[in-house]
């Protein structure tokens, strides 16, 4: 059963502008445990690289003993106009647009899809970005949390994903380059505000993930986030290094209700059901 009731859909973008920093099992991970809820959950593969699509899909297999073949990706049903098409089911309330190699040409899809004159470049540039929005809101009435992953770069995906977004979730890996790829990346949606009036989104926390326990750094860079962002900004759940996760990336997400299981994967899915219960609370209190 759902714990909160919505009156619409949420959408929400994991990101960072460092790569290697969690962002993807993060993003997966929450969208896993809102499912579990009762949230009729979406998450959209806005990455080329698909590690999101790859990761629902060995868990579809792990817990089905069924390979997982979608029949469209995220490139095809946006040319199509009909992202409804690829939605593919991974567990009960838990969906997937999956992307794969091909998503790579949706920039130059969208530059033969509207086409820039010397007179309209900035109008254009909001109307590419605003593409997938406009697709992804035919289909938002089906769901009530939409889950977009994206890469960790300056670049159309995310763009398109900020569009789409309600909120924002920063992962912040405890080590520096991950601390200056959020940094960047909240200077960017701040920019990205300030010069488009039509963006509705919020930056809803900050999330540090693979924290060690008892590493002088970790915590200092924990510390330092704290006074950057604000402790009302950085979420009070902390995602600690779990090697669980890592097995979770390259054999799909093991689940205590599902599969054969052990503490590990109780004590894993614990901390992500923390995680969505402080979004939903943190959701509410807006």
């Amino acid at each position: 059963m759902k714990e909160v009731e919505t009156e619409m859909v949420v959408s929400l973008v994991f990101a960072n502008f460092k790569g290697g920093v969690g962002k993807t099992t993060n993003a997966v991970m929450t969208a896993y445990e809102f499912a579990k809820l009762g949230y009729r959950t979406l998450v959209c593969d806005l990455d080329p690289q698909a590690n999101a699509t790859q990761l629902l899909q060995r868990t579809h297999g792990l817990q089905t003993n069924e390979v997982l073949i979608p029949t469209r990706t995220m490139m095809v049903a946006l040319s199509k106009e009909d992202l409804a098409s690829a939605i593919v089911k991974i567990r009960e309330n838990l969906y997937l647009i999956p992307s794969e190699d091909d998503f790579r040409e949706y920039p130059r899809f969208l530059e033969l899809r509207i086409p820039l004159t010397s007179k309209n470049q900035k109008l254009v540039e909001q109307q590419r970005s605003a593409y997938f929005a406009n697709e992804l809101e035919k289909i938002q009435d089906k769901f009530d949390v939409i889950i977009l992953d994206v890469p960790p770069t300056f670049s159309i995906y995310t763009d398109s994903a900020i569009r789409a977004a309600d909120e924002v979730v920063i992962v912040l890996q405890t080590q520096q380059r991950s601390l200056d790829g959020a940094k960047y990346l909240f200077r960017y949606l701040q920019k990205s505000y300030d010069d488009n009036k039509d963006l509705h989104f919020k930056v809803l926390g900050v999330l540090p993930v693979i924290l060690k326990n008892g590493v002088a750094l970790d915590n200092q860079i924990l510390d330092e986030a704290n006074e950057l962002f604000g402790k009302n900004v950085v979420f009070d759940t902390v995602i600690k290094y779990q090697e669980r996760l890592k097995r979770y990336d390259r054999l799909g997400i093991s689940d205590p209700e599902v599969t054969k299981s052990d503490h590990y994967d109780k004590v894993a899915h614990e901390v992500y059901k923390s995680l969505t219960q402080e979004i939903i609370d943190r959701l509410s209190n807006e």
